[in-house]
């Protein structure tokens, strides 16, 4: 929007500061004038004996004066202002380079903690979230082209061979392009509920995580009992508002994703769901190999999987921890996983407390399958 020039800061601050100082220099030399006449009386005064030679005597030292004052004011105004406005400066030059797309610049602002110092501080963290997010969305952009490439190749490539080889049956071939857009699909959907959760469109509602991560466990009970695995579940009442689906969806890639990351056999997923007075929390371990915390600080960003991930049936797109983290935001809550001493991992999801007051005590559930 296109606004009218005007005058500067430093030049409204200037004439705001030999505004004040002319003023407040005539009230002086008239306070001093009034003074002065008080005691006017013939004879009293050398050379001034009447209000007119007071006058005349007053008005050039009035008027060197205030030409002083001004000349005074401008200059030293004009400096002093410039001095104040300084670190302003180089905040607006930080947003200037921002805004053409720079956003590795920062100002770190020097001196003492003052109203400049703290706009400064918090303009640099703004920066440094904003690099972080656009550095994730770019790394993100490009794994998610990576990884929609991948099945359009395969697909492209089978049709390829079936047309330079027409004798070929076309089962198989119908069979791997089945497998192959089933998973072209799965990514999609799981790229659409990433979005939803990262941009909150969703009405909260009152939701029991107990039952919640029942649900879950009994969708994936047929999952854990083919791969020879045991469910425990166990937990109170534990209410938190947010969206339904998307927290059915969360905690079931939770007991996914520590089904399939599990031991070959005879392994094991807790899930345990308990409320706190400030907190709903919904935990779920599992048995399996030994991870360091380097490797499970990396656990949640999108498109990185193991090499079991990539071997079994059940791998995934690549996304199952990254949307558990981003629903986990998505509610004001937060992910945090823990590699377990034993092997296998511990992943905890904290919620808010749901708002509405739970109408009875909680009763300990527990459910075991295998």
């Amino acid at each position: 929007m296109g606004r009218a020039p005007g005058l500067s800061v430093r030049l409204r601050l200037t004439l705001s500061y030999v505004g004040f100082l002319m003023l407040t220099g005539t009230v002086l030399l008239v306070v001093g004038y009034l003074s002065l006449s008080r005691g006017v009386h013939p004879g009293v005064l050398f050379l001034v004996r009447t209000h007119a030679d007071l006058v005349r005597a007053f008005a050039p030292t009035v008027a060197i004066l205030l030409a002083f004052l001004l000349v005074v004011g401008l200059l030293g105004g004009w400096l002093l202002a410039g001095r104040m406005l300084a670190p302003l400066t180089r905040i607006t030059d930080a947003t200037r380079v921002a805004a053409n797309g720079s956003l590795s610049h920062r100002i770190e602002l020097e001196g003492r903690h003052d109203e400049f110092r703290e706009l400064a501080d918090g303009f640099d963290a703004m920066l440094a979230r904003l690099e972080a997010h656009v550095a994730e969305q770019q790394r993100f952009a490009a794994n998610a082209s990576h990884e929609l490439r991948t099945p359009l190749a395969i697909t492209q490539t089978l049709l390829d061979v079936a047309r330079n080889d027409p004798n070929r049956s076309n089962g198989a071939l119908v069979d791997r392009l089945h497998a192959v857009n089933t998973r072209a699909i799965d990514l999609t959907e799981a790229l659409l509920l990433l979005s939803r959760a990262e941009q909150r469109s969703f009405t909260r509602e009152h939701v029991d995580l107990s039952l919640v991560a029942e649900e879950a466990v009994e969708t994936l009970a047929p999952l854990a009992e083919a791969r020879g695995l045991t469910i425990e579940t166990s937990g109170d009442m534990t209410p938190t508002d947010g969206s339904p689906a998307l927290l059915l969806q969360m905690a079931t890639n939770l007991v996914h994703n520590a089904i399939v990351h599990n031991l070959p056999e005879h392994g094991t997923v807790w899930v345990t769901s308990s409320p706190h007075p400030d907190r709903a929390n919904l935990t779920v371990e599992n048995t399996g190999e030994t991870l360091t915390e380097q490797s499970v600080a990396t656990l949640a960003e999108p498109f990185l999987r193991g090499s079991e991930r990539i071997r079994t049936d059940h791998a995934g797109v690549g996304l199952g921890l990254a949307i558990i983290k981003s629903i986990a935001l998505a509610h004001d809550g937060s992910l945090t996983l823990t590699p377990r001493a034993g092997g296998g991992l511990r992943v905890e999801v904290q919620l808010p407390v749901g708002s509405r007051e739970r109408a009875a005590d909680p009763v300990p559930t527990s459910d075991q399958t295998g």
